[in-house]
């Protein structure tokens, strides 16, 4: 449903975190700038960086001072491996927690993978007017994730940033 004060257009920037793709071989940063394109919303940054905790909390910080950007999508880092910082790195520096999200991506997940979703540390939160996101770096993941929780909300979760 279409609320009054819902963003008809969003500027998105999206952050992969990866040790090992180039942004050649970026499926699921791809694949995220497809639905939001595929959604009329604009790409206003893209990068791939290391999963390293400072580099993911200082371009997380960047992208959410400097203005003219309403979300921040992230993939990798969301496991519970030990080099998977991202959780950290973001659940750090945000001010408020959407709970739903991570409870809502698990649920789905486990609809399609069974009992490994739990593995998964999916995150969503708000930093002053952006909206963040962390999701895992399977492409199956960025589609349930993108389709199914993101895109449905999404132009109504920055209406709400922006009053």
């Amino acid at each position: 449903m279409h609320h009054e004060r819902d963003a008809s257009t969003v500027q998105a920037a999206i952050l992969t975190m990866s040790d090992t793709r180039t942004e050649d071989e970026d499926k699921s940063g791809a694949l995220i700038g497809s639905y939001l394109e595929g959604h009329d919303h604009k790409i206003a940054a893209y990068q791939l960086i290391q999963d390293d905790h400072e580099a993911i909390q200082n371009m997380l910080t960047e992208w959410t001072s400097k203005g003219g950007i309403d979300a921040i999508i992230t993939n990798g880092g969301t496991g519970i491996s030990g080099k998977d910082v991202t959780y950290q790195a973001m659940k750090s520096i945000i001010h408020k927690e959407m709970e739903g999200f991570g409870e809502l991506f698990r649920m789905k997940s486990y609809e399609e993978i069974g009992a490994k979703a739990m593995l998964s540390r999916a995150l969503a939160g708000t930093r002053d007017q952006t909206a963040l996101f962390a999701l895992p770096g399977s492409s199956n993941a960025v589609r349930l994730a993108m389709k199914e929780l993101i895109l449905p909300v999404l132009p109504h979760i920055v209406g709400e940033l922006r009053k």
